[in-house]
C-alpha cells in the first residue's frame, strides 16, 4: 500500500447489515441508528487509496485484562469484525493495566509493519512517545473509550466512546436520586485516578446532585476498575459510615465487589440503593435480583462502525472526530426483557 497517509477509525455497535455494508462498500449506513452524536469536526485522507481489507495490517493496543467484561466485549468486537471482513491482519496486544508497557506495545505494533492503528488508552496522558513514534511514520491512530492528550487529525485521527460526562455521570445521579427520592447518605466508589472516564464520571455524578440538597457524599473512594478493590473500599467505608443507604459506583466491576460487601455485613437486596455503568450481563441480572437499582451502559461494540469507517477513510470521505455511542439504561422495567433478548454484552 503506497500512500503518504492511512488512518483508523474505531467506534459504534454491532450490526449484521453494517457489516455487509462495509464488505460491499455499499451506501453510507445511517450513523444515526448506531451513535448519539457525531461531531461536525471531520478528517479527511488528502491522499485517498482505495485499499481491500485483505491488504491491511492493523494493531489493536488494549490496555486492561480482559477479566474486566467491557473490555473483553471491545476486544471480541474489534477481533470478529477483522475477521468478518478477511483483514490481512490484526496485531493485538494486552498492556494489562501498565501504562509503559502499552507505549511499548504500541511501538511493537509499528516495527511490525502496523500500517494503522487503534489504541484503548489506559490514561489521559502517557502516550505521547508511542504517537511521536506514529507520526514520523505517517500511521494513523484512533483512540477508543478514553480520551487521551493529543491533536486531533494530527495525534490520532478520531475519537469514539460513550457520553461520559452526561450520558453517564449525571444520569447516574439523577438515579440514585429517584431510586432515594432525593434523600440519602451516598457512597461513591470511583475509577482509576488519571484517566478521562473517572474524571467525567465524577464531574457528572456531582453536578446532578447539585439539584438534590438532601444527597450527602460521605465517602470517595476509589476502586481501580476492581472488583476487590470495591469490595475493600465497601466494607472500609461501611465501618466509617454504617448509616450509608445509597452507593454510586463507576462500573460494573466495582459494583459486584460493593454488593459482596453489603452483602458480607447483612444489608439485603434494595436495602442500600446502588447505580452503577457498565451494563454487562451481570449487572443487568444484579437489577433482576434486586441488588442494583439502575445500569447505565457503555457501549464496547466498536467493531463494525470501525471497520466501515475504515473503508471511509480509505475512500476520502469524511470521517468525524468524535463520535458519541448509543447506550442503553437498565432499570427494572426492562432488565429481565433486555437479559431474555440477550442484548447487555
Amino acid at each position: 500500500m503506497s500512500r503518504s497517509k492511512s488512518w483508523l477509525v474505531a467506534g459504534g455497535v454491532s450490526a449484521v447489515a453494517l457489516l455487509a455494508a462495509v464488505n460491499a462498500r455499499a451506501a453510507p449506513v445511517h450513523a444515526a441508528t448506531m451513535t448519539q452524536f457525531q461531531s461536525k469536526s471531520v478528517c479527511v485522507d488528502p491522499h485517498p487509496v482505495h485499499v481491500d481489507f485483505a491488504h491491511l495490517v492493523v494493531g489493536f493496543s488494549q490496555s486492561e485484562s480482559n477479566a474486566n467484561p467491557f473490555r473483553a466485549a471491545e476486544t471480541k468486537s474489534v477481533k470478529d469484525a477483522a475477521a468478518s471482513l478477511h483483514v490481512k491482519r490484526l496485531i493485538y496486544t494486552n498492556a494489562h493495566s501498565n501504562e509503559a508497557r502499552q507505549v511499548a506495545d504500541v511501538e511493537n505494533m509499528i516495527n511490525q509493519g502496523a500500517q494503522a492503528l487503534v489504541i484503548a488508552p489506559l490514561n489521559a496522558t502517557g502516550l505521547q512517545p508511542a504517537f511521536a513514534q506514529a507520526a514520523a511514520k505517517h500511521i494513523p491512530i484512533i483512540t477508543l473509550d478514553r480520551h487521551t492528550a493529543g491533536t486531533m487529525c494530527t495525534d490520532y485521527l478520531s475519537f469514539m466512546g460513550s457520553n461520559f460526562y452526561v450520558k453517564q455521570g449525571e444520569i447516574s445521579g439523577r438515579e440514585l436520586a429517584k431510586a432515594t427520592h432525593g434523600h440519602a447518605i451516598v457512597a461513591e466508589i470511583q475509577g482509576a485516578y488519571g484517566n478521562s472516564v473517572e474524571a467525567a464520571r465524577t464531574k457528572g455524578f456531582a453536578e446532578a446532585l447539585k439539584q438534590y440538597p438532601g444527597m450527602k457524599i460521605v465517602a470517595e473512594q476509589t476502586g481501580n476498575w476492581f472488583t476487590t478493590d470495591g469490595e475493600k473500599v465497601m466494607s472500609q467505608i461501611l465501618l466509617a459510615h454504617p448509616n450509608v443507604n445509597a452507593v454510586y459506583t463507576q462500573s460494573d466491576t466495582m459494583a459486584f465487589g460493593a454488593i459482596t460487601a453489603l452483602r458480607d455485613a447483612g444489608k439485603k437486596p434494595g436495602q442500600v440503593k446502588i447505580v452503577t455503568i457498565d451494563g454487562t450481563k451481570q449487572g443487568v441480572q444484579d437489577i433482576v435480583d434486586g441488588w442494583i437499582y439502575a445500569d447505565d451502559e457503555t457501549n464496547p461494540r466498536f467493531g463494525p462502525l470501525a471497520w466501515h469507517e475504515i473503508g471511509n477513510w480509505f475512500d476520502g470521505k469524511k470521517v468525524p472526530q468524535h463520535v458519541v455511542l448509543k447506550d442503553h439504561l437498565y432499570t427494572k422495567a426492562n432488565a429481565a426483557s433486555a437479559l431474555k433478548a440477550n442484548v447487555p454484552f
